[in-house]
């Protein structure tokens, strides 16, 4: 038998996924409400036709569940664009997924004759990977229920206290010089971050905290937006083609003054709150104009090993480098999992947010995403 302990933690990431979607009526699980995101029924079929294709046609040679819908789950076959009009109705998935799911928690707490032995059962390596697609999935669902909140931006929301810009505070604490131990442990870590590695990191001072929303607010006031001299060109590029001039989720009221939305609405901004939805044009701009830079991503993770670090999980942060392979890697448990985004496209974060679940809230977690996108739970942190 798995691990009741696990067994619970999956039947929670689960309920938590299936609870965001079962707030929507069919046309809001089928829009897709920004570019980058799924509709949200197909997050939530995706991540039910996941943990059966791995359990019960990976494991026990079962395809009777998932070849039906396989063409609709499998990301490389169905386009973003195409997902939501090729859901079933509301009931139907609804239904579909709950007995998926219980079949699935019922061949784990009663397992069939051989199933513990397959090598991707070995140390529950199946269910943690499970536990994180899902936990995946729940942040991406409410990026998309924050923009279905915003694109339902009620307008007339008053700010009573307005957010004053604030001098970058230099809080910072050194980090010495020296060989420090970066990377995962199986079973829990992805390929990404395996195997541990040996990071020679030099000198430095980091942040205790992320930025704020007053010390952001003081670039975009002293022209943040506006100096070219910030940007790195591709960064600059991509600010003129867009026209961005704030975060991507503030909004300003009739008197002119910034207030946020989320994915429940409209909300206050407040002075000392963690900033995010920046892009990493974003990020690397403010870093210029504060005289600091963004983290190598190891000095993120031994800063947090070290426990240097303040508010960690609020908001993941732009580090300065791509997204690579380590040394040794070995793509597991498929090829494509990391493999097509060590591209040099796509840059690492670190941290987590406030919807970041706790099985993938560690310091070797490693996020990635290209440098434009924005709406994503992203901030920043400075080096110096």
């Amino acid at each position: 038998m798995t691990d009741p302990a696990l067994l619970g933690e999956l039947r929670m990431a689960q309920d938590l996924v299936s609870g965001l979607a079962g707030e929507l009526d069919d046309a809001g699980l089928r829009y897709q409400y920004h570019s980058e995101l799924s509709p949200l029924g197909w997050h939530l079929g995706h991540c039910t036709y996941t943990e059966c294709y791995w359990l019960q046609e990976v494991i026990q040679g079962d395809d009777r569940f998932t070849a039906p819908v396989a063409a609709l789950y499998t990301p490389p076959q169905v386009p973003k664009p195409e997902r939501g009009a090729r859901l079933p109705a509301r009931a139907e998935l609804l239904q579909w997924v709950q007995a998926i799911q219980s079949l699935n928690l019922e061949t784990l707490e009663n397992p069939p004759s051989g199933l513990l032995d397959h090598p991707l059962m070995q140390n529950a390596y199946l269910v943690h990977f499970l536990i994180q697609h899902y936990s995946q999935h729940y942040e991406t669902m409410i990026m998309v229920l924050t923009q279905r909140a915003l694109a339902a931006d009620p307008v007339d929301f008053m700010v009573q206290e307005p957010v004053i810009p604030a001098e970058l505070q230099a809080d910072t604490c050194s980090m010495d010089a020296g060989h420090y131990r970066v990377g995962g442990q199986f079973p829990s870590a992805c390929d990404n971050e395996l195997p541990p590695q040996q990071a020679d990191l030099g000198p430095c001072r980091i942040a205790r905290r992320p930025v704020t929303n007053s010390e952001f607010l003081a670039f975009m006031e002293d022209g943040g937006y506006r100096n070219r001299s910030l940007w790195s060109e591709p960064g600059w590029r991509w600010l003129q083609q867009h026209g961005v001039r704030c975060p991507d989720h503030w909004r300003s009221d009739p008197a002119g003054h910034w207030y946020a939305i989320g994915n429940r609405g409209p909300y206050a901004l407040t002075d000392d709150d963690v900033l995010h939805g920046i892009s990493r044009y974003e990020a690397g701009a403010f870093a210029t104009w504060a005289g600091g830079r963004l983290p190598h991503e190891h000095q993120r993770e031994v800063a947090s090993r070290l426990q240097l670090l303040e508010q960690t999980g609020r908001v993941w942060e732009w580090c300065d480098n791509t997204f690579y392979p380590y040394a040794g890697f070995k793509p597991f448990p498929y090829d494509e999992y990391s493999t097509p985004w060590f591209d040099n496209g796509h840059y690492s974060l670190r941290g987590g947010s406030l919807h970041t679940r706790p099985a993938v809230k560690r310091p070797s977690f490693r996020n990635f995403y290209q440098p434009q996108m924005r709406h994503i739970f992203a901030g920043l942190r400075l080096v110096y």
